[in-house]
């Protein structure tokens, strides 16, 4: 009798056998082909089928329980989908096995194929995933050294002081000045070539140097180290703008979204001047103020003072020139909701939205001369302000009456 090979089969029919007596596996076969015999034309008689190996090994798996069979019937089959189902429902006319009845019930018919593609599908998920523990890690390793390489190549060598910088120093405008070689390389990573550093805590001439040509923006730590390299370069160098890492981080370990947020987030160099409060004042740090002549000295003729009422401070007073400054900034900040913080030579040390000015002034004691805002002057504004060295509120309108207060509120109406 011929057999199917395992590989060659294509369609496993699985039938239920219950047969109401007791009978042998070799009854069951034999059933098989003689109720059967003659049944589906000479293309598909089973014995013919087997011989050809078109039709496997039938499996019969049968015990008798309380004077009844039950069992299994296993054909393997290499016949197309239609003919495996001829084949199958074949099987369910057997009726009888000897002289007892039985009946037959094909159950499924199993695709070997899908069985084996669920078996390679599995198998690919495993092979993938060893694939990515094993393999790309080193890959990552690989492609990260080299990128590693590319940018410590990039570090150039400037001036005399041979500073770590990028390679675009020259061809930018602006200049980014760091702490050390680590930061160089953390900034050159994310794409910023026009940085360069100081190696060490003492300002070198390069840098010196480098401020009177091109614009300057520091970029330090966030520790108590990077607020003391700010004084000295405030005090040494021609600084344009000033920014932090982010409290307890350094410049070195930052990713690139805190590098872009600081850089956006820079300020002047007057109001980190005026934050950090001990910079020596007696050099000026932006460039056009540099080379600003001082006044030419006036006779002053000894006025006799005004009877000053006991209790009654005497309120500044604003020159024409002043109203007439104060009065364009106010209009140019209509529907803005912002706020100009002015010094006492009404240069303007920032501008900040009108919710965030009681924050501003608190932590400008000193240095702050004006403000002018879009927006309605209020009593918490009035009592900051109070309390530090602003002279002039300039506003839109007030709900605080002027003359309760040593400030001089100006309203849109007065100017």
């Amino acid at each position: 009798m011929g057999k199917i090979s395992p590989v060659s089969s294509k369609y496993i029919v699985n039938s239920t056998i219950e047969v109401e007596g007791v009978v042998d596996r070799p009854d069951v076969i034999g059933a098989i082909f003689g109720q059967t015999e003659g049944l589906l034309g000479e293309d598909l008689e089973l014995r013919e089928l087997q011989r050809s190996g078109r039709i496997g090994r039938i499996e019969v798996n049968i015990e008798t329980k309380g004077g009844k069979s039950i069992g299994q019937i296993i054909i393997p089959s290499s016949l197309d989908k239609a003919e495996t189902a001829i084949v199958g429902a074949a099987l369910e006319v057997i009726q009888r096995i000897g002289p007892c009845n039985a009946k037959v019930k094909v159950q499924n018919i199993e695709d070997v194929r899908i069985s084996k593609r669920s078996f390679v599908i599995e198998r690919a998920k495993q092979l993938l995933r060893t694939l990515m523990d094993t393999v790309m890690p080193d890959s990552q390793e690989i492609a990260e050294e080299v990128a590693q390489s590319v940018r410590v190549m990039e570090v150039t060598e400037y001036g005399t002081d041979r500073l770590p910088a990028g390679p675009g120093i020259e061809e930018s405008d602006e200049v980014i000045v760091v702490e050390g070689r680590a930061d160089v390389i953390n900034l050159l990573k994310h794409g910023f070539k026009n940085v360069i550093a100081m190696n060490g805590t003492s300002i070198p001439p390069s840098i010196i140097e480098l401020s009177h040509r091109k614009d300057i923006v520091a970029f330090v730590d966030g520790d108590r180290g990077g607020n003391l390299i700010i004084r000295d370069l405030l005090n040494t160098a021609e600084i344009d703008f000033v920014t932090r890492a982010p409290d307890g981080k350094e410049v070195e370990e930052l990713a690139k979204k805190e590098i872009h947020k600081a850089l956006r987030s820079r300020v002047t160099a007057e109001q980190a001047k005026l934050e950090i409060g001990s910079v020596d004042t007696s050099q000026s740090i932006r460039k056009p103020m540099m080379t600003r002549p001082l006044p030419p000295a006036r006779l002053v003729v000894p006025m006799r003072p005004a009877p000053v009422m006991p209790g009654r401070p005497v309120k500044p007073m604003l020159r024409d020139d002043e109203k007439k400054r104060l009065g364009e900034m106010l209009e140019g900040l209509i529907g803005t909701r912002g706020a100009y913080v002015l010094d006492d030579k009404m240069n303007v040390l920032g501008k900040v939205p009108f919710t965030e000015l009681n924050s501003t002034l608190k932590s400008l004691n000193t240095g702050v001369y004006a403000v002018v805002f879009d927006g309605i002057v209020e009593a918490g504004l009035v009592e900051v302000a109070e309390k530090s060295t602003i002279k002039h509120i300039v506003a839109m309108d007030t709900k605080v009456d002027p003359a309760a207060s040593r400030l001089n509120i100006v309203t849109a109406a007065m100017l």
